[in-house]
């Protein structure tokens, strides 16, 4: 447990400090500022080049932070830019329709909700919170997230989370789900008609960044008794919309 430990700490030290490096730091240069053995740092760097996480140059030897690292940073700051962005178009949703709305992302074959902006008037209280994470086959947010992946890839995810029958309408079985998909890049929206919880009627639809890429799903929830066929165009469109305003605000622009 303790070479563990150890390993780990040499591992974030030399992180920190080739990010710190102007120029590049050799395997030398790495060992002699951490006064670790060479052989050590050298174990070290050759799995954290092979994972992409720092790049090496033939020339120099000297070693630099990679794609991977810097676009799992980027990633990070993709989704605060959108949480910033879309909370007051989310506000401005909830005093239009007295909806509570939410801000999901995908993550590890789940959708992530991001953030949330509540009805404070509401006698209702959707069991909804920042960092809750949900199946993607039995939501509305989960349906739109995975909407523009090859089926392939789709299916990968159901192999690897199930498809657990969350409620009597629950769609258990993959060719159906591809089914429901083709809906949702047709119409730009995906529906959960109490596929997750019994009496819930979920809305979605996507936000989409300066490439055309979906990175996240706004939604709304409520009962099937307010969400009834006789609002569900109205608020539909209004959800679409609300979506839209985010995915121009960080870059898209679907004429392109």
């Amino acid at each position: 447990m303790i070479e563990s430990k150890n390993t780990v700490e040499r591992t974030l030290s030399i992180l920190e400090t080739v990010a710190h490096s102007t120029s590049g730091l050799t395997n030398s240069d790495i060992s002699r500022r951490l006064k670790l053995p060479k052989s050590s740092a050298s174990y070290i760097l050759r799995i954290l080049e092979n994972r992409g996480y720092l790049t090496r140059e033939t020339n120099s030897g000297k070693y630099r932070l990679g794609l991977k690292l810097m676009g799992l940073t980027r990633e990070s700051a993709t989704h605060t830019d959108i949480r910033e962005v879309a909370k007051p178009i989310m506000e401005s949703f909830v005093k239009r329709t007295s909806l509570s709305t939410h801000l999901a992302v995908l993550d590890n074959g789940r959708a992530v909700y991001v953030e949330k902006v509540e009805n404070p008037n509401s006698f209702i209280k959707m069991d909804i919170w920042v960092g809750h994470r949900l199946p993607v086959h039995s939501t509305a947010i989960g349906k739109v997230l995975v909407s523009n992946m090859t089926e392939e890839d789709v299916v990968a995810i159901l192999e690897l989370r199930g498809m657990e029958k969350k409620a009597p309408r629950t769609i258990t079985n993959p060719k159906r789900y591809l089914k429901e998909l083709e809906k949702v890049r047709t119409y730009g929206f995906a529906l959960d008609n109490e596929e997750n919880s019994p009496g819930v009627r979920c809305i979605a639809s996507p936000v989409f960044d300066a490439q055309g890429k979906i990175v996240a799903a706004l939604g709304t929830s409520d009962t099937i008794i307010r969400l009834d066929e006789s609002h569900l165009p109205k608020i539909v469109e209004l959800v679409k919309k609300a979506a839209n305003q985010i995915s121009n605000l960080i870059g898209y622009d679907k004429t392109i």
